[in-house]
């Protein structure tokens, strides 16, 4: 297993790919698409915008990809991955609007791009509502500033407004309108109809494609049905079609949070089946309809246990905190990261010791 970072399209600075290298990371998880605006970014629920605006974006091109590739080597990290697409090139796949069938070419496109630059993995979440619902304060140990979901505290049946999809506007809001409730049949449909199309063209470009669980893995939010809300329907999703190219975005808070479930043993089955194309190594407290996002030592996963089963498996990918609550000093965002990357580094380097431990305890 290696040490990876994610960073976001503002964060992407020498200063900041300095700190990953520093901290001893070898990969890079990165996002490119528009949101979570400045160069050490603060996670939230979002304003009207949601997460913002991406109407008009252009798809990647291969010099963009590139010059990602290329400047992540001369600090000697590797791009593993990039998570999520724009949702301005997928809206009407999300939708099942008129221009999928043009989208789904283009997506075609971007990931042989991706391939072509060397990247192996592109995450996505195939959501309507997104990441949605969050509220931002001291929540986690020593009131650190955090995120938690309480559905006790909004509606979570607002209607998504007319012109914005996955917590982002990809047009100009139409008044009041507001997009039609979608069942989980009709998600169920769009998404197999995303994955019969794209994964095909992942396997001849090399890549994988890792789908990140709802969060908050709610049954339903803002009047449309989730996808992965809970851990058994991953199963679901990799029978749409069986391919090495099929595969999770495997985040631990997201599943920890989800109603029911035992983390451990999906850890196990998806790493011995190759079904993991890279962690988000964080943790938290609680589950829906009520969990806080909390330091990654301090929350309701083992997370010992957890590198002890990567471990056994010989799991070969990596590990990113992707998140984590803030440190109280002048570099919040930067504290806040070195914690985890280094607690992270060292439950690695204790590998050997954690499994020989859980493995004749459990």
């Amino acid at each position: 297993m290696r040490l990876g970072m994610g960073l976001y399209k503002e964060s992407f600075t020498d200063d900041n790919l300095s700190f990953v290298q520093q901290a001893g990371c070898t990969d890079l998880v990165i996002h490119l698409t528009d949101y979570f605006k400045g160069i050490n970014p603060s996670i939230s629920r979002g304003e009207l915008d949601g997460w913002g605006n991406c109407e008009h974006s252009p798809l990647w091109t291969e010099e963009e990809l590139n010059y990602y590739v290329e400047t992540a080597k001369k600090y000697n990290l590797n791009i593993e991955a990039i998570e999520n697409f724009n949702p301005f090139f997928y809206y009407d796949i999300l939708l099942d609007g008129p221009k999928k069938k043009e989208q789904i070419e283009d997506l075609k496109t971007l990931i042989r791009r991706i391939g072509k630059a060397g990247i192996k993995c592109i995450g996505y979440n195939f959501s309507m509502a997104g990441v949605w619902g969050w509220g931002r304060g001291p929540y986690a140990r020593g009131n650190a500033n955090s995120v938690r979901f309480n559905a006790n505290e909004f509606d979570i049946n607002q209607a998504i407004p007319d012109g914005m999809v996955w917590n982002m506007r990809y047009r100009k809001i139409n008044g009041n309108e507001t997009i039609a409730p979608i069942s989980i049949e009709e998600v169920w449909e769009r998404v197999a109809y995303f994955l019969t199309e794209l994964i095909p063209v992942a396997e001849e470009s090399n890549v994988k494609l890792a789908a990140h669980p709802d969060d908050p893995p709610m049954p339903s939010l803002r009047q449309t049905s989730r996808l992965v809300n809970l851990p058994e329907k991953y199963y679901d999703l990799f029978n749409i079609i069986d391919s090495p190219s099929n595969t999770a975005e495997y985040c631990l808070g997201s599943i920890q949070e989800m109603a029911h479930g035992d983390i451990y043993s999906l850890t196990e089955d998806l790493v011995q089946k190759q079904k993991v194309g890279y962690i988000h190594f964080r943790n938290v407290k609680g589950k829906v309809p009520h969990y806080t996002e909390v330091f990654v030592d301090e929350g309701d996963i083992d997370m010992k246990r957890i590198i002890a089963i990567l471990n056994k498996h010989s799991y070969q990918g990596i590990l990113i905190p992707d998140h984590t609550p803030d440190l109280c000093c002048s570099a919040p965002w930067h504290a806040g990261m070195a914690f985890a990357l280094g607690y992270i580094k060292a439950l690695m380097q204790s590998a050997d010791e954690l499994t020989n431990h859980y493995y004749k305890k459990h």
